[in-house]
């Protein structure tokens, strides 16, 4: 951009306490019309808590918020809409058994309106939807509609309250590459009408493909903001932690003689898993062996989760066979972790943790009736506790206050180290890793990713289920792509390309896939 117009959004000196944690500490920053503008930091650096002060959630402790010359209302997200500010969450807000036009309608006509004005707001919105190339269909039911498809009806939905700033967030984290690719030529659209783009991600190279500018918060200070043009991800990456940032990569994996004859530590033949009368996985077959990376791609809801869920107990077989080192396993969370069987499940604060646990107690959580935790089972030994506690503290570099800290009160990244440690401490045979860096900043990334690799290197089999293409090329020995609860066969990842994978991920087969980007 040459010559920066008047800014339509600038927010100034923006201080935000919690208790003694400083969030916010005098943050200053605009936004001009027509331009994107990334925000990325370390996980608690401070942009949710910034975003969340400028759409009226939070009310800053100092500093103002103003939007086209006029000073926006604290705390008061109404005012923030009036005002043309749209967010799209990164986890959509629609009403699944409702039409697209239903869910764009919310909270914009009145429910005592005697009379709808739907075929005037079918108008404006398809106008919305061909102008900006968000195809929809005004009558679909949302529950029916792809993720990507969602994703244009949360922004349809901002564009219908007239937004001229939009904040989007993490945009593109369950998107295809194909699916993220038009998003990008629809914000390219945005900014030629004039909008304005407040674009968060951890996506380096999608940051650096679509905005003008680049704001890098670090501990809850603004540490740069720099044009995204002449800069590079690993420039950004040193500005976000404060170090370089060195992104391990899977080595080649040395295959022994006698590997063949050795029993997958993972076995699934045509197995099926249901949910009453409806049908969620359908004839999974996989093996993994040890020392061995194989990686789950796919769409959010295609069937990760029913697959995570067989592999850690928590669901049985409908049909079909799952063993471990060539063994049957009962269907049981304790039978699985008995096995040697470790998780890191998807939902770290609902799922890995107990959220009101100390750090001691969620370092031990899932062995803490056995040897030397406790003593028949039930008496609690503490100095055992306090002293696993301590070496995973130490180990895996969660950064408290102390083994009494609440759990709740850690950043997401230090949560996920706590996880990992009390997973990797036990060396298990099998590690079972849904989403493992969901969310997560370049740094704590890379972290995590450097112990999975160690404790493949170091014999253990991993099923890695992520959505996040970067991180599975970069793991897996293999790949297999689930869709609409089926699995693909697992490939080597030298046979697989992100446009593969993508076309794959949309339910392509993987060999017509490969086939089709090659001729592209």
């Amino acid at each position: 951009m040459t010559g920066r117009p008047e800014p339509v959004l600038r927010l100034t000196g923006i201080t935000k306490r919690f208790g003694s944690l400083l969030a916010n500490d005098g943050i200053s920053l605009d936004l001009a019309r027509g331009e994107v503008l990334a925000l990325l930091g370390e996980n608690g650096a401070g942009k949710s808590t910034l975003v969340s002060i400028l759409f009226g959630h939070y009310v800053a402790d100092a500093g103002t918020v103003e939007a086209f010359g006029a000073p926006l209302p604290p705390g008061d997200p109404a005012a923030a809409l009036a005002a043309g500010i749209g967010m799209v969450h990164q986890h959509f807000t629609l009403a699944d058994n409702l039409t697209v036009l239903d869910n764009v309608l919310i909270g914009v006509e009145p429910w005592w309106r005697p009379v709808s004005r739907r075929a005037a707001a079918r108008t404006k919105l398809l106008g919305l939807a061909a102008r900006f190339g968000l195809a929809v269909d005004a009558d679909a039911r949302v529950g029916d509609l792809s993720i990507g498809e969602k994703q244009r009806v949360e922004i349809l939905k901002a564009l219908y309250r007239d937004a001229r700033i939009l904040i989007l967030d993490e945009p593109t984290a369950v998107l295809t590459p194909q699916e993220s690719e038009r998003l990008f030529e629809t914000l390219r659209a945005f900014v030629e009408a004039g909008l304005s783009i407040v674009f968060i991600s951890h996506k380096l190279g999608e940051v650096l493909a679509v905005s003008h500018r680049v704001a890098v918060l670090r501990q809850g200070r603004l540490e740069a903001v720099l044009p995204a043009a002449g800069t590079d991800a690993s420039a950004l990456a040193r500005l976000m932690v404060g170090r370089e940032v060195a992104q391990p990569v899977r080595a080649a994996r040395v295959r022994r003689p006698d590997d063949a004859a050795e029993p997958p530590v993972l076995s699934l033949r045509e197995v099926d898993a249901v949910d009453g009368a409806r049908t969620l996985l359908h004839g999974v077959s996989l093996e993994l062996r040890p020392g061995e990376i194989v990686a789950i791609a796919g769409v959010a809801g295609n069937g990760q989760q029913p697959l995570a869920e067989l592999l850690c107990g928590l669901r049985a077989p409908a049909r079909g066979a799952l063993r471990v080192a060539g063994a049957p396993i009962a269907a049981s969370p304790a039978a699985f972790i008995a096995a040697g069987i470790g998780r890191v499940p998807e939902d770290r604060h609902h799922l890995g943790v107990i959220a009101e646990a100390t750090v001691a107690e969620n370092a031990v959580a899932e062995h803490y009736r056995a040897r030397p935790y406790a003593r028949g089972g039930w008496l609690v030994e503490g100095s055992a506790i306090r002293a696993a506690a301590a070496r995973i503290v130490a180990d895996y570099d969660v950064r408290c206050r102390g083994l009494e800290q609440p759990t709740r009160q850690l950043s997401g990244g230090n949560m996920q180290k706590l996880i990992l440690g009390r997973v990797l401490s036990r060396a298990p045979r099998l590690i079972v890793a849904d989403q493992p860096t969901w969310g997560l900043d370049v740094g704590a990334v890379a972290w995590i990713h450097s112990k999975l690799l160690a404790a493949a290197d170091a014999g253990a089999g991993i099923v890695l289920i992520s959505e996040e293409l970067d991180e599975i090329l970069a793991l897996a020995d293999r790949i297999a792509v689930i869709s609409h609860g089926r699995l693909s066969e697992a490939r080597p990842v030298a046979d697989w390309t992100t446009a593969t994978l993508g076309l794959a991920m949309m339910g392509a087969d993987a060999k017509e896939g490969a086939d089709a980007a090659r001729a592209a």
